[in-house]
């Protein structure tokens, strides 16, 4: 029976939303094909949960020691909303060791994981996205200038990051100094994007060597001024799966978000976020460790494709295993 581990936790705010989507991965995981362990990562501690509590995780090799026995991992399942586990950091640590894991490799997940690089990536290919503008801390700026060339509303975000923590939709003027101060609490360069009034959707994609699923749409409808921490993880919004779209738009969306998936060459499960406006898709951003908590959306997608969310995650383990054979990672 193949070892995995779980690895959740992190150095970010997602940190909570990170615990929940492992406990549901725990939960259903095939325990009839794999033994599962929960890794919890913070800046002080990598340690396994056991049932004699926390072991420490030797670093040199990912394994750790129990009742004098070592036990090593077959592969690793990533629930690390944020750095180190969606931005490449930890993915790099793995690949050197020859750990499969079930995300994209650490340049891919690095890409996507910076918003205005990925969209700039991305633009070079035809996709649309929101006209923006980069600003890094320590970098002078006039908030007159940003206006001009983004234009009101706007939203303003960290660059690198997730969950929605420290964005804005900013509508009046004064409002764009603190709303860029707010962001850079939370990273080091943000992003400032003009502000597209229309639906918003999301699909994901899975992509391995037998099989390319591209998931049913997710419609979202928020509650609140925009899909924030609290629609997302709060019940303020309305997640409709499938999406209220004709055939041609659901086609058209699914489409783009499969080329998406192979331009940026990712890897296991990547939910990918659009907004639409007279009829044109504009992509927002790529999240290559997409939440499983019982409130996120890509278990609702695999439900109304028509799959077991455990059959999903055996196909994402044994991808990531067949990736590591044939030297994909």
């Amino acid at each position: 029976m193949k070892n995995i581990a779980v690895v959740c936790g992190g150095y970010s705010k997602e940190e909570v939303i990170s615990i929940q989507s492992a406990e549901q991965i725990m939960e259903a995981i095939d325990k009839t094909k794999y033994k599962v362990f929960s890794v919890i990562i913070s800046k002080d501690s990598w340690s396994v949960k056991t049932e004699s509590g926390l072991i420490p995780i030797d670093k040199n090799d990912f394994s750790f020691s129990n009742d004098d026995i070592k036990i090593v991992f077959d592969a690793v399942f990533m629930a690390i909303h944020g750095t180190p586990g969606e931005d490449g950091k930890l993915q790099s640590y793995f690949e050197m060791l020859n750990i499969p894991v079930t995300t994209s490799n650490s340049f891919v997940s690095a890409l996507t994981f910076n918003k205005y690089a990925c969209k700039a990536f991305l633009q070079n290919f035809g996709v649309l996205s929101a006209n923006a503008y980069l600003l890094r801390k320590g970098e002078k700026y006039e908030a007159d200038d940003i206006e001009e060339e983004v234009g009101l509303p706007m939203f303003v975000k960290p660059n690198s990051g997730g969950s929605s923590f420290g964005v804005t939709k900013v509508k009046r003027s004064e409002d764009i100094i603190p709303a860029i101060e707010k962001a850079f609490a939370e990273d080091d360069e943000i992003i400032i994007e003009e502000f597209i009034e229309g639906g918003e959707f999301t699909c994901g994609v899975f992509c391995s060597e037998n099989e390319n699923i591209v998931l049913p749409l997710t419609e979202i409808v928020s509650k609140t001024e925009f899909f924030d921490f609290e629609a997302k993880y709060k019940g303020l919004s309305d997640e409709i799966t499938p999406a209220r779209l004709d055939n041609d738009q659901t086609n058209e969306c699914q489409e783009l978000s499969y080329d998406i998936y192979k331009l940026l060459n990712c890897s296991g499960i990547v939910r990918i976020d659009y907004l639409l406006r007279d009829d044109q898709f504009y992509f927002m951003e790529a999240n290559t460790v997409p939440g499983m908590s019982k409130e996120s959306i890509v278990p609702q997608q695999v439900r109304a494709y028509g799959m077991s969310v455990t059959e999903f995650y055996t196909l994402l383990i044994e991808d990531a295993i067949s990736r590591l054979g044939e030297g994909l990672i």
